[in-house]
């Protein structure tokens, strides 16, 4: 497979160890493109709902593939999340083409870019509304398994996919409201610091659009997440862009040929693991 070369990619929220993740499409992603920064922009790994019994070779794989692009000459950042915020002690840390950190202000072109996960800005993530965050994360995992076997009947019969998780956020005025908030929160922060581009995750919400104020303009982006909408941000020759991730039919042979690869070893995913639980 010929790869794409790209300046910078951005990819967020792949909640790798949850039900909900998509593994084989991101593996499939990693390996048609060649890009020079390679940015995780948080709740990669998702330490939150992370369950011994479940990281599956598809999710490995991902970690294999990233590790693979660094080995080529890529440099990765790991930006944390609030799923994987146990790494945030650890920030600053440099392995290799690897580093560790809690945000990233990177140069393109002239223009400055801030990079940070977005969770600063949710109240729910902090103190004792974590445990109900964390609550409402195994609630959304579970309605992301059903909604699994109900797109399963609805493949069968011929008809559409539905997304049970959108349909609410799309219906519920408040979380509109709140991910309109978020977005020009997040705007005028970058316009204050001075930044031509501003690139959050969290919300699980693939933007691009300029917010103004009296103050300046910044262009805000969202790379969205890889449990709904299988989204990410590239930029090559001076221009970013929301690749959307296409199901293709060529995905079903895809995926049928990567179940017959050999398993990833037990012995390795049990240190995985015990590393992610060492730092809880």
């Amino acid at each position: 497979m010929e790869r794409k070369n790209l300046q910078v990619c951005v990819i967020s929220d792949l909640h790798l160890g949850t039900f909900g993740c998509h593994a084989n499409e991101i593996v499939r992603y990693l390996k048609g493109i060649n890009p020079k920064i390679l940015v995780l922009n948080g709740d990669i790994i998702d330490i939150w709902q992370f369950r011994k019994k479940y990281f599956p070779p598809a999710h490995m794989q991902v970690i294999r593939e990233i590790l693979k692009l660094m080995e080529a000459g890529t440099m990765v950042y790991y930006i944390t999340g609030n799923h994987d915020e146990a790494l945030r002690k650890y920030s600053g840390t440099r392995l290799g083409n690897l580093l560790l950190d809690d945000k990233l202000v990177l140069d393109l072109d002239g223009k400055k870019t801030w990079i940070f996960h977005g969770d600063v800005f949710d109240s729910t993530t902090k103190g004792s509304a974590k445990i109900i965050a964390k609550l409402g994360g195994q609630g959304y995992d579970f309605l992301i398994w059903m909604n699994h076997w109900l797109n399963k009947i609805l493949t069968f019969f011929g008809r559409d996919k539905m997304s049970f998780s959108k349909k609410i956020k799309n219906s519920v005025k408040k979380a509109v409201a709140w991910i309109g908030d978020f977005e020009q929160t997040a705007g005028e922060l970058a316009i204050e610091k001075g930044f031509d581009y501003v690139i959050c995750g969290h919300i699980h919400q693939p933007q691009q659009r300029t917010i103004t104020n009296e103050k300046g303009s910044v262009v805000y982006l969202n790379s969205g997440d890889w449990i709904e909408n299988l989204t990410s941000l590239e930029y090559d020759k001076g221009e970013w862009n929301i690749h959307q991730f296409e199901t293709l039919k060529s995905q079903i042979n895809y995926n049928k040929e990567y179940q017959r690869t050999p398993k990833v070893p037990d012995v390795i995913t049990e240190q995985v693991a015990f590393w992610i639980q060492s730092v809880l």
